[in-house]
């Protein structure tokens, strides 16, 4: 049976920032009410009192701060580490293309610190480099459906103690907080203990502050 609360919980897990501002208690429930009224009203096919709709938004405010409460912060032994001067090239698959992108571990000099990192999905390759190698592999990868080119991007990677993989909420609660700083993620790369972040060179400064104030220190236990 469709209610009220079912109807206000559908509203808002369609919207994840307003379901998280919900939770933390920034929204005034019956303006929030009143925004919802007419839908709910026609959804169930009767009036429906503000009141009724106030109660079920306080009631899924609750959960849902219970389960902010329960996404942990991040280790204070995790590591920032910021790269820059990197490029992406994005590539429709082929079998030249995954025998041509073998190659490029070849002359990337690996052992200076240089960035190579190819991600495979189904129909297409994402290669994240240094900009210095990029006209090369454009070379290379001469004849092949080329989808987008990006420069001026920065690597933002984190590294985790090895329990990472056992904490629920600990890349949404990265994710999330670049979100609500407008900060747009080009590439997501993860291994067992690393996640590392693909960003504009322009938003680096802010993306390494924001994720610096998420790692808690000795002093704040």
């Amino acid at each position: 049976m469709v209610t009220v609360a079912h109807l206000v919980k559908g509203m808002i897990k369609d919207k994840p920032f307003l379901q998280e501002a919900l939770g933390k208690k920034l929204i005034a429930y019956g303006n929030l009410a009143e925004q919802f009224h007419d839908h709910i009203e026609n959804e169930l096919g009767k009036k429906v009192k503000h009141s009724a709709i106030v109660m079920a938004l306080r009631r899924y405010a609750d959960e849902l701060n219970d389960t902010i409460n329960d996404v942990k912060p991040l280790d204070f032994n995790c590591e920032i580490n910021l790269k820059t001067n990197l490029c992406a090239i994005n590539i429709i698959k082929s079998k030249k293309v995954n025998a041509t992108v073998k190659e490029f571990y070849n002359f990337v000099d690996l052992d200076k610190g240089d960035t190579l990192n190819i991600i495979s999905g189904n129909y297409e390759r994402s290669i994240i480099t240094n900009e210095k190698y990029k006209d090369r592999m454009l070379k290379e990868l001469k004849g092949e459906k080329i989808i987008t080119e990006q420069s001026n991007l920065v690597s933002l990677s984190l590294k985790f103690p090895d329990k990472f993989y056992e904490t629920p909420g600990m890349i949404f609660n990265v994710i999330r907080q670049l979100a609500w700083e407008n900060i747009n993620i080009f590439e997501i790369i993860s291994t067992h203990t690393e996640l590392s972040l693909i960003l504009k060179e322009k938003d680096s400064s802010r993306a390494y502050d924001c994720l610096q104030g998420l790692i808690s220190r000795k002093d704040k236990r």
